[in-house]
């Protein structure tokens, strides 16, 4: 039998057994005394209570801790904490340093003033939280016990039937959460392709219930949003960094139920009342920080590749977006940049420090930025990344002293230590000097990957030097090339094609898998002599055929060889030298074809040579004993910190399996098993931290993979290693809703086009169309795939070309949305049922939303498709295009012929929106565009609008800008004289002599930022033609003003001159 055969029947056995098992345990949790609370002290402010092993212990995933603690806080009046631990405060706790906690009142908060209500019952000790005005129970953890265990608690709450539940990410589920027979893992891994129904990169353990119920998920945020039937939400953040299943479904009696299944830490929650969605977006923004304010050129369009040859390869491609008339902000490198995948390090000949230090001089130059890579692990070589580490007293260690090792791409890495003391000035350091201005790479932002942390090597990783040279990390370069192959219009002489010889060499040459051929030999495009670094791989694209085309000198006699690489990490060379002497000529191709002598290598080697360097050990500071003392909060001892008796269902295996073991303890004491999930984001915030050091007082913008709950006050965060796939591309929409609207995390986006797989033509026009609309917009692609970059098909470049205007147009807009939720809370992006909450056909909607409060984006996702049904809520809304009213019943409408370069897009009714009068090639030279107002009335005549302006790239900003536009109909009634007839405003029966004023335009705030730009045009939706068809008039600033009406459109458009430095007042309107 064929072992894909056993497989399946061997899962399903483990299934099984694992399924009766569990049903055994749960029945056994069911049986456990719970807890009776005694010595309860109450005040307006909350309550403290004791709370008591109320029998016989059960011991089912641990030993029951017999004495904790219950403490509830009214923090603030939509702000309810519940927080039950261990009397000694032992049990590890997150700390304080990672997530600070909210302030715990705000003055006036008191059980009186509060929207929530604690009730419980002593014994057995339940809880619910009730919603006050109503008396609709939010929470309510009777009829089940709750379990506190060594490594593992359980809490359930009871909640109505059909729930509307958002949240508990990241995940790649659907947006509204299964609520039968389905489990939320929280467990960061590296997820390559971000499978549905496994835990990815991040923890958010937030989520939001809609009455209506509705729940949403952050990534290793433990939060989720429930929105009812009634039209109220709310929300539960589960402050908790611990390994965590999440079920949600019923009993058999039919109650639904959501039930957390902890393997440590407490049980510590907040209760969010909303009542609408934003508001409990809100109020977790309050809960776990503000994010934090990007640069304006952030939200640029940016281009990456996985896979890029050198340097020449990045300029190129540049070049190519300049000559294809598509605007490119900002240009990204990959690990392709590093000398053998080692962080802090340069390619000495394919990314050689002049070229790059060209490459970055020539972006700045014309208004473009670039953004390199950096991964977590450090190379265990004799480098200053890791000495100056190692000095620092940085990396992670094993208990009797020695470094922690694992292997990511440059090898055997090691692992910094976020939590010791030195590890911060070591992070600082390695900064400043890589990235000098003057002798490193002056970058303009951060993007982070494989902190989750990955570790490629298979837990228990006994012996990491053979596991990396049997997987072939670091990987083979490419070939080395001694100028670009082909002008690259704008750059250097030095980035200018060269005069070598060109030679293609093929080889016969026959091979086991995992087995390849490289070109070895006395030319530095062959690796002079070096085969970790210089020599040449060779394509098996006609296999057994090797080949390869490689530039070398004019006029020079070069000798080389074939070398086998071993899957094990060995060479097998030739006994001999051949020779080959290059002609004189510029680019004329020489070609040679020949045999390998050597016999093909026996799969695997086990004969390794690996250069290893022995660390000193160093043992840790912490006494194991202060671990376990009163109130140190680092663990209880005596814990399995590799394999606990409750399994969660991590898609990676056990808890350790690739990535950091879950035994490593920290300088400080606290071990992975607890803290895992905050390694990432740790990351983030010490990077974040060194490039404020290395650039203080400028903006930070940090794309990082893995986030924990409040990462959005420092980071942004890419969706991880999609796919070229039309699922993985609706996928991308419901992802940036959670992120953006659930999890506080603004800046957001997927790989625009997909990572992995070949790119898709259809795909990646309606792609780029799509991702114009996240907050993070860029394009990138996987190693050893086609390119995707937007000028290699026509149609997709004119989908770029367009995307990227209206997104430009709408920079100020979406730039001013994201100061406002970096200052209140409130999403950039919005889920439907944000803007209608009462609408139940907006509960499940995920393919479309608000981008802004005003932008309906509404894309076509099925495959190669051309029409698309969409709902229109019973609201007005004006077409993007043609500017013309649409009355929405709430029900659907019908698009059809939507062409793969543009995507649907209508303004939501009772906005102003301002708007850059034209797009341009960069973000600099778009804040030099004037503006135009659109008026888009609502059903009551009314609309508004805001604009924020500053320097776009400071922390602290000198001066501001804050502008709110107003318009009032002065006849709002529908149908009245003057509404809304024939779905168009104004025009009514009514008026007389003299005129009619159809609305005021007012605009009022704060105009401290000098912009140096205008409202040039200011345009009035919905317009019905005024009676007797006389010219409209109006006065602007003193002067009048005949505004254009277009009947077609239904607009009256005002070509104005208005300074946006002080208050301005308009009257629009026609002469009856």
């Amino acid at each position: 039998m064929r072992v894909s055969n056993i497989v399946p029947v061997v899962l399903s056995s483990l299934a099984a057994c694992a399924s009766a098992f569990a049903i055994e345990k749960r029945a056994a949790l069911d049986s456990c005394p719970g807890y009776a609370a005694t010595n309860v002290q109450q005040s307006s402010g909350g309550l403290t209570a004791d709370l008591n092993l109320g029998g016989a212990a059960c011991n089912v995933y641990g030993t029951d801790l017999t004495n904790l603690r219950l403490l509830v806080e009214y923090q603030t009046d939509t702000r309810l904490h519940v927080k039950i631990y261990d009397a000694d405060q032992i049990v590890y706790q997150v700390p304080e340093s990672v997530l600070p906690r909210p302030a715990s009142t705000d003055g006036n908060a008191s059980s009186g003033s509060s929207q929530l209500v604690f009730k419980f019952v002593q014994s057995p000790f339940s809880f619910s939280v009730v919603r006050k005005s109503s008396g609709e129970v939010l929470f309510d953890t009777a009829g089940t016990p709750i379990v506190f265990e060594s490594q593992y608690w359980r809490v359930r709450t009871n909640l109505p039937n059909n729930p509307n539940l958002y949240g508990l990410g990241e995940h790649t589920d659907p947006f509204r959460l299964n609520t039968t027979n389905y489990i939320r893992t929280l467990w960061n891994r590296d997820a390559y392709t971000i499978p549905s129904g496994t835990n990815l990169y991040g923890d958010h353990p937030v989520c939001s219930v809609m009455i209506f119920i509705y729940v949403f998920k952050l990534i290793k945020r433990k939060i989720y949003y429930d929105h009812r039937a009634s039209g109220n939400t709310h929300g539960v953040f589960l402050l908790n960094s611990n390994g965590k299943d999440i079920f949600t479904n019923q009993t058999t009696s039919g109650q639904q139920y959501l039930e957390y299944n902890i393997i440590g830490g407490v049980i510590d929650l907040y209760f969010l009342a909303g009542p609408k969605p934003s508001a409990v977006a809100q109020q977790y923004a309050a809960t776990v920080g503000y994010s934090a304010m990007m640069p304006y050129w952030g939200f640029g369009f940016q281009q990456c590749r996985y896979g890029m040859q050198d340097v020449y390869e990045v300029a190129g491609v540049v070049a190519n977006y300049s000559a294809a008339n598509i605007p490119l902000e900002v240009m990204w490198t990959d690990i392709d940049y590093m000398d053998l995948r080692k962080v802090f390090t340069l390619d000495p000949l394919r990314f050689p420090l002049h070229l790059m230090q060209e490459l970055v001089n020539y972006l700045h130059t014309h208004q473009q930025k670039y953004v390199v890579m950096i991964d977590p692990a450090v190379a265990y070589q004799d480098y200053p990344g890791l000495n100056n580490g190692i000095a620092a007293n940085a990396f992670l260690k094993r208990d009797n002293g020695t470094l922690y090792q694992g292997v990511v791409w440059p090898g055997v890495t090691v692992f910094p230590d976020w939590f010791a003391p030195g590890t911060q000035g070591y992070w600082n350091n390695e900064f400043l000097s890589f990235f000098d201005p003057v002798n490193g790479i002056d970058i303009d932002a951060l993007w982070i990957d494989m902190n989750e942390a990955s570790n490629f090597c298979d837990y228990p990783c006994s012996n990491p030097a053979l596991f990396a040279a049997q997987a072939g990390d670091p990987p083979q370069p490419p070939a080395v090339r001694l100028g670009s192959p082909y002008p690259i219009p704008g750059f250097p002489a030095d980035f200018q094609p060269q005069c070598v010889a060109h030679v293609s060499f093929n080889v016969n040459a026959s091979t086991y898998y995992g087995e390849n051929i490289v070109l070895l030999g006395s030319a530095i495009t062959l690796g002079d002599g070096d085969i970790k670094n210089g020599a040449a791989p060779l394509s098996p694209n006609n296999y057994p055929i090797w080949n390869a085309v490689i530039d070398l000198p004019l006029n020079t006699v070069v000798t080389y060889q074939y070398v086998r690489t071993e899957s094990g990490g060995g060479y097998i060379y030739e006994n001999a030298n051949r020779t080959i002497t290059t002609g004189g000529t510029c680019g004329i191709m020489q070609v040679v074809n020949d045999v390998i002598i050597t016999a093909q290598g026996v799969p695997p080697s086990s004969k390794v040579k690996k250069d290893m360097l022995a660390a000193s050990p160093v043992r840790s500071t912490v006494d194991v004993h202060a671990r376990q003392a009163p109130g140190s909060m680092l663990g209880l001892p005596g814990r399995d910190l590799i394999n606990p008796k409750y399994m969660i269902h991590n898609a990676a295996g056990s808890l350790s399996n690739k990535t950091i073991d879950t035994d490593i303890h920290h300088y400080n004491g606290l071990v992975e098993y607890d803290t895992h999930n905050l390694y990432g984001e740790m990351m983030s915030v010490a990077s974040r931290d060194a490039m404020l050091n290395r650039r203080p007082g400028l903006r930070p913008m940090v794309i990082t993979r893995s986030t924990f709950s409040g990462a959005g006050s420092h980071d942004g965060h890419w969706l991880g290693d999609n796919v070229a796939d039309w699922d993985h591309y609706r996928i991308s929409i419901s992802e940036q809703l959670e992120f953006a609207a659930l999890y506080q995390v603004p800046m957001v986006g997927s790989d625009v086009c997909g990572y992995a797989g070949e790119p898709i033509e259809l795909l990646c026009a309606r792609w780029a169309m799509l991702g114009a609309f996240s907050p993070f917009y860029r394009n990138h692609k996987a190693s050893g795939t086609a390119p995707q970059e937007y000028y290699r098909w026509p149609l997709v470049a004119e989908a770029g070309r367009n995307a990227i205007a209206i997104r430009y147009q709408l920079l100020d807009y979406i730039y001013t949305a994201m100061y406002t939720q970096s200052t209140t809370g409130t999403p950039l992006i919005n889920p439907m049922f944000f803007a209608y909450p009462s609408d139940s056909k907006t509960f499940g909607l995920s393919l479309q939303y608000f981008y802004g409060s005003s932008i309906l984006v509404a894309p076509v996702t099925a495959e190669n498709a051309t029409s698309v049904d969409i709902y229109m809520p019973n609201d007005q809304f004006y077409d993007w295009y043609t500017l013309q009213p649409i009355r929405g019943t709430g029900a659907n409408i019908h698009l059809d012929d939507v062409p793969f370069t543009s995507i649907p897009l209508y303004i939501k009714g009772g906005a102003v929106l301002p708007l850059r009068i034209t797009s341009a090639n960069t973000t600099t030279e778009l804040r030099k565009k004037n503006f135009r107002l659109l008026i888009a009335p609502g059903l009551d005549g009314t609309a508004s609008g805001s604009l924020y302006f500053d320097d776009g790239v400071s922390i602290a900003q000198p001066s501001t800008s804050n502008i709110q536009f107003s318009y009032t109909s002065t006849s709002p009634q529908r149908g009245g004289p003057g509404g809304w007839q024939n779905n168009r405003f104004g025009g009514g029966s009514g008026g007389g002599s003299g005129g009619f004023g159809l609305g005021s335009l007012s605009m009022t705030g704060s105009f401290g930022f000098e912009a140096g730009v205008v409202v040039e045009e200011i345009v009035l939706l919905g317009v019905g033609k005024g009676r007797g068809g006389q010219a409209p008039w109006t006065q602007c600033l003193g002067k009048n003003v005949a505004p254009v009406y277009n009947a077609t459109a239904g607009t009256l458009t005002y070509k104005v001159d208005v300074p946006l430095t002080g208050q301005f007042r308009m009257n629009l309107g026609w002469n009856f």
